[in-house]
């Protein structure tokens, strides 16, 4: 049957999901484009782009549909999409997540702050806005941010069954994990149901033309040689998109300096300074720099005295305990509006007073 849904010069109605790797934008790209296929009887494609396949690298897709008479030609990323994905508000500024967004584009964001904070967040040209807090709701029904989102998605587009759309999650998902089906399912019906559409103001911020991220250094013209103390490491990112609700809340009153957390955090974020403990010189733990956590919470878990538990980011204001690494702080960056799109591992002070 036809759909009526807008198309662009092509025919085609354009999807774009920008997301950090653990968040199932991948997946959702994929049962998108097998619901326009093989559920609605529309021409579809689907793809992703994305780098080492690790959680809190940028991951993008990019979904089309046409009507059966329309081929799809295309294959290139999708640049002014009709319907864009924001699976964590955090990604703006750190990646040009809202180019192309114009006044056709329906944006849905991941988000539990109020739709006017997240418009100024974004710098949104214009189009139409929908907010929904898929990690609580995520976390509620026992599934993902992906399933919350695909249901708000779906409500942004107006045009997408949810009955088809829970047979393909059905499919797709409840022959592998058929325990986390239900709450799949109730995921994707939360999602539909709580996002809620803001009408953008008019045309305060300028659009911004989508373009491939340029580097002034590349393979042909970066100089040989060099020494990084911190290898395989980039001081420029932030972890915080990778977090999925839950951070380790330090208080520091409970803390014997043991350093277990320090040797059990794959991202070394903890803070540890010379200072005195019952006047004996010693390493002093001044706690996490949340800008590099990731939030797998193993600190939590070898923790002997409970100076580290597990709570939920929401509920803490992070500026207030956040301990930055002095070593890793870059106030002149090349890509200062954009930010960066790797991923990190940093070394704490425990680590660099080694060299």
């Amino acid at each position: 049957m036809p759909y009526n849904m807008p198309v662009n010069e092509h025919g085609a109605y354009e999807i774009r999901l920008e997301s950090i790797g653990g968040l199932g934008a991948n997946l959702s790209g994929k049962i998108l484009g097998e619901l326009g296929a093989l559920y609605m009887g529309l021409n579809a494609s689907s793809f992703a782009s994305y780098g080492s396949e690790k959680k809190g690298s940028p991951v993008v897709s990019h979904i089309r549909y046409a009507q059966p008479q329309t081929e799809i030609l295309l294959n290139s990323p999708v640049e002014s999409p009709h319907l864009l994905g924001l699976f964590h508000e955090n990604l703006a500024g750190k990646q040009p997540v809202m180019a192309g967004v114009a006044g056709h584009t329906s944006v849905v964001v991941n988000t539990g702050k109020p739709p006017e904070q997240v418009w100024e967040l974004l710098r949104m040209h214009a189009g139409r806005l929908f907010c929904v807090d898929a990690l609580k709701l995520a976390m509620e029904h026992k599934t993902r941010v992906n399933m919350v989102m695909l249901g708000a998605l779906a409500k942004a587009a107006g045009f997408l069954p949810m009955d088809l759309l829970s047979q393909a999650v059905h499919d797709t998902i409840g022959r592998k994990y058929p325990a986390a089906l239900q709450g799949n399912l109730a995921g994707i019906l939360a999602g539909y149901d709580a996002a809620r559409e803001w009408a953008v103001p008019e045309q305060k911020y300028p659009y911004q033309s989508y373009c491939e991220i340029q580097r002034d250094w590349g393979y042909q013209n970066a100089p040989i040689g060099g020494v990084n103390p911190l290898v395989g490491s980039t001081v420029t990112n932030d972890l915080s998109a990778s977090r999925e609700g839950y951070i380790p809340v330090f208080k520091a009153v409970s803390c014997i300096h043991c350093g277990l957390c320090d040797t059990t955090c794959p991202d070394m974020v903890f803070q540890f300074v010379p200072g005195k403990i019952k006047g004996r010189e010693a390493m002093v733990n001044l706690g996490p720099d949340y800008h590099h956590c990731k939030g797998c919470l193993r600190c939590t878990e070898v923790c002997p005295t409970d100076a580290l538990t597990v709570g939920l980011e929401r509920e803490h204001d992070l500026t207030k305990t956040h301990v930055r690494n002095q070593e890793l702080l870059v106030r002149e960056l090349e890509f200062e509006q954009v930010g960066t799109n790797s991923w990190m591992e940093s070394e704490s002070a425990t680590v660099n007073s080694l060299y």
